[in-house]
This record gives structure tokens, C-alpha cells and sequence, in this order.
């Protein structure tokens, strides 16, 4: 059981996926929008009630379906990444990263030794034990580990962070990067713009993937964050899918 990982990949490509999130730790929200056609889906576990048994089983919806499964974990943390890569994420978003020390945590927890820390075990990303030698041998070249960007202070040390080895990517949090600039919420704020720049140049000059939330998609926000250069994009989230379709519907009868 060969593990590929066609966005791990593209991030190194530089070529653009999309992709969406998941904060309802449900098994039908998970099959539900696999088969929508997104190239990856990634469950939020910093900000929502996903443990590792929820993520398990939204990995377990969405397998066989055409995406890849993804994990931001709650915190940069050596056995929360191991556990959601045991349970089948291809890939892990990482919280804070604002230094490099910080980016070498998140991917030496990801990476199998002598590439890093991870530790081996028969669990369900290697069915159990049948593939556990092909899923070792392929895991430290599949695994894509992508930094959040979220501060002023990681702006401010891209360079270094992108020059981490096995940082594949990275994904601006646009909320938590305009708080960081003193207006929170205000997304096209100069100042915060100006941020998620010079985050994309450097990932221009590094031949890595700037990825950005485009948390309420319309065809002028898609458009806007592929004109800047992001590549790897997050469209929209489950809840405001859910929200949105429910209250436009309601919206049909009530006018």
C-alpha cells in the first residue's frame, strides 16, 4: 500500500489545490463534502471539540473518496501530530509557527527517524500492520506538514521558516494575522495585505506552496487570492456552508 500524496506535491510544486475545512466532527459531514471533489479536506482540531477519535473518524469518511485527509492539531506538539498522522492524515497544518525552531518541531514530529521523531507503530494509516514496512518506507516522502502563518512576528521570520527542510507549505490565518496587526477581523487592512505579500514572495523565492482561507468564498475573494499568488486555498468551512445554504433556502420562501 504505496501512500502518494499528489498534494504534498503540489505544495512543493507550487501548484494550486483547494481544498476545504471540516469543524463538525462527524462522519457525514466528512462524506458528504469528499464527494463535492476537493483535493484535500482538513479537520480543524485546534478550535473546535475534534479529538482524535472524531478526527478518526472523519478520516474513515473520507477514505476512498478522491481528497486527501488533513489535521490542523490543536498545538504544535510532538504526539498530537503523531497521533493524527497514526489515524490517517496525510498531511498536518501546525498552529503558531512564528520561528524555525518551532517550524523543526512540527516537522521533526512528523518524519520517522533519522528524519525526525516520529514513533512506529501497527495503527490504521498502515492498515493495521499488513503495509506497515511500504507505508515506512514511503511515509517521510508523502507526509506534508504546512505551518500556520498568524502573526507579525512569523511575517517577519518567513525566510527562515520556508528554509526549514520539510516545511512543504505555508497557510495564512487571516483573522489571527490581522489581530496580530491590531485590527482584528479587518482583513483588507494595507497593513495586513502588505503581510500575507510578503509571505507569498517568499514563498516564491523559497519554491514553496502560500496557502490563505478564503473563509467566505465568492468568485471575486477565489479570484482575488489566486491573483496574489496562493496556491494552496481553504474554501470556506463546513459550518458556513451549513449556515449560508440553510438561511439562502429559508430566504426562497420567505420572499
Amino acid at each position: 500500500m504505496a501512500i502518494r500524496n499528489p498534494v504534498r506535491h503540489a505544495l512543493l510544486g507550487r501548484t494550486l489545490t483547494v481544498g476545504t475545512w471540516i469543524q463538525a466532527g462527524h462522519a457525514a459531514v466528512a462524506e458528504v463534502l469528499a464527494n463535492v471533489g476537493f483535493d484535500w479536506i482538513a479537520a480543524d482540531c485546534e478550535h473546535t471539540d475534534i479529538d482524535i477519535s472524531a478526527f478518526t473518524t472523519l478520516a474513515r469518511g473520507m477514505h476512498g473518496r478522491g481528497c486527501v485527509p488533513m489535521a490542523r492539531v490543536r498545538e504544535n506538539d510532538t504526539l498530537a501530530i503523531r497521533q493524527v498522522l497514526d489515524m490517517g492524515a496525510q498531511g498536518v497544518i501546525v498552529p503558531l509557527i512564528d520561528t524555525p525552531a518551532a517550524a523543526r518541531k512540527a516537522v521533526q514530529a512528523a518524519k520517522y527517524p533519522p528524519e525526525g521523531v516520529r514513533g512506529f507503530a501497527f495503527s490504521r494509516m498502515n492498515n493495521w500492520g499488513v503495509d506497515f514496512d511500504e507505508y515506512v518506507r514511503t511515509a517521510n516522502d508523502d507526509i506534508a506538514v504546512v505551518a500556520m502563518i498568524e502573526s507579525s512576528r512569523a511575517v517577519d521570520t518567513i525566510d527562515d521558516i520556508l528554509a526549514v527542510d520539510g516545511i512543504d507549505g505555508v497557510f495564512i490565518g487571516p483573522y489571527d494575522m490581522s489581530g496580530s496587526y491590531g485590527v482584528p477581523g479587518e482583513t483588507g487592512r494595507p497593513k495586513v495585505k502588505e503581510g500575507c505579500a510578503r509571505v507569498v514572495a517568499a514563498c516564491e523565492r523559497a519554491g514553496k506552496s502560500a496557502g490563505i482561507h478564503v473563509v467566505i468564498p465568492t468568485q471575486e475573494s477565489v479570484n482575488d487570492a489566486v491573483d496574489a499568488g496562493f496556491t494552496f486555498i481553504g474554501l470556506g468551512v463546513d459550518t458556513v456552508f451549513l449556515d449560508r445554504g440553510a438561511r439562502a433556502a429559508l430566504k426562497c420562501v420567505r420572499s
